[in-house]
């Protein structure tokens, strides 16, 4: 196991083959895709052919970067996932990274994106080069504002993205927090 990231409760490691099971029963939970697809799940064959190719490949291509498996370390359980890498349109910007996270049902409200958030910007500050990082959602998911928050990323605008998918709360729109290395307070 290739662990990238440890905190006091998690895991962090990089994806594998064995991992699809896990990734299909994540995005299978209409709850956990509220806010993403509008709860539709995401196919077994897309996480195959798509998905879980493209976590492989970007380990190989941006050190430190990627997609990561999170782990309870508890109970050895996969909870879900943390990314952390160069926004789409930008894949050669390291300086500037998005920050993004999907937890199981059963992982939420116990402190653990929050916890695997703050420890992926500290990483990305202290060891990996990183200016800004900055996280997106719909602006009615505030379970996932309140992380960004917590995790010391500051509201920076609300914007309308297109989105392939119905999403309850969509039409108030999109929000973007960030934060600057120089504002960090572990810095």
């Amino acid at each position: 196991m290739h662990v990238f990231l440890e905190t006091q409760r998690l895991l962090l490691r990089r994806f594998t083959e064995d991992d699809v099971d896990g990734l299909v029963e994540l995005d299978a939970d209409p709850n956990v895709m509220r806010y993403v697809t509008g709860g539709l799940a995401t196919s077994r064959e897309r996480i195959e052919r798509e998905i879980l190719p493209a976590y492989l490949w970007f380990y190989e291509r941006f050190e430190g970067f990627g997609c990561w498996a999170a782990v309870e370390k508890s109970t050895s359980e996969f909870i879900g996932w943390f990314h952390f890498w160069p926004p789409a349109e930008e894949l050669d910007k390291l300086d500037e990274v998005e920050l993004g996270y999907r937890l199981r049902a059963s992982a939420w409200g116990k402190g653990y994106a929050t916890e695997g958030s703050r420890a992926l910007i500290e990483k990305g500050f202290e060891e990996l080069g990183v200016k800004r990082v900055v996280a997106f959602t719909v602006a009615v998911n505030h379970a996932s504002r309140r992380v960004m928050e917590k995790s010391g990323l500051r509201y920076v605008r609300t914007f309308h993205a297109d989105w392939p998918y119905k999403i309850e709360g969509d039409e108030e729109g999109d929000v973007e927090y960030a934060l600057l290395r120089s504002e960090w307070a572990g810095g």
